[in-house]
């Protein structure tokens, strides 16, 4: 049984306790024990053990995986570095890691007001619209929905996205040397769709990235909305003071 220090609830010492197992003793994709085995074991009520599990997951270290349980969080170690321009496949092979890019849309279609604001370019001005699921190792990272100004990237198809990084298409397929990467990015939860694809639990954690890609000419080439399971990733950024 719990025993509660002053000024400490209760679901904040269970949080410590198996904070401190997920630290020292259980490996990333271990299950943790059921609410009611903890529940029977710590003789806390099911209201602490859901605070304590709830507090677990906002800090990226379980996943709750509907109707299979709760596991210890596979988290990437090494952090992204916000300040490098990013390639999701360089990213995973660096860290050792099987990248894999499922392409779930691919499409030419009109820019509506948003993202031809987000281009730079005319209402209704024809883009390139794609949706990916990024996996590494298999597991779901990341949704990225990307938009490029079709004029910038005659000829590209659904096949050549299949079978190469965008960045490489980019760079090599149509001689667009990337001069600067804009990235915003904010914490916020799954929605229904997006943990479905992710394989988390709806209002689970989540980053919402923006990307804004632009070219030696200053010409926008690439705006990208992604939303990233929070416990598979960290990001750092460094500050240069020049």
């Amino acid at each position: 049984m719990l025993r509660v220090p002053k000024k400490q609830p209760l679901y904040g010492q269970l949080f410590d306790l198996i904070h401190d197992k997920i630290d020292n003793e259980l490996n990333p994709g271990d299950a943790l024990p059921s609410e009611r085995s903890l529940c029977e074991k710590y003789g806390v009520s099911r209201t602490t053990v859901r605070l304590a599990m709830a507090e677990l997951e906002a800090r990226g270290l379980v996943v709750r995986k509907h109707g299979r349980g709760t596991f210890v969080a596979d988290a990437v170690q090494e952090p992204s570095n916000l300040m490098d321009t990013y390639s999701f496949t360089e990213q995973m092979k660096s860290l050792g890691r099987r990248p894999r890019t499922d392409i779930l849309e691919f499409e030419r279609c009109e820019a509506p007001r948003h993202i031809a604001e987000q281009l730079g370019i005319a209402l209704g001005d024809q883009t390139i619209r794609m949706s990916r699921l990024r996996c590494a190792d298999g597991i779901p990272m990341m949704i990225e929905r990307t938009y490029l100004p079709a004029k910038e990237f005659r000829g590209l198809n659904r096949e050549d996205v299949e079978n190469k990084s965008l960045y490489d298409i980019i760079e090599k397929d149509y001689g667009q040397i990337v001069r600067v990467a804009d990235e915003e990015f904010c914490a916020s939860v799954a929605r229904a769709n997006e943990a479905a694809a992710l394989d988390i639990a709806e209002g689970a954690p989540v980053l919402r990235l923006y990307r804004t890609t632009r070219n030696t000419r200053d010409t926008i080439i690439e705006y990208t909305y992604s939303v990233a399971r929070a416990d598979q990733f960290r990001y750092k950024i460094s500050h240069q003071r020049v």
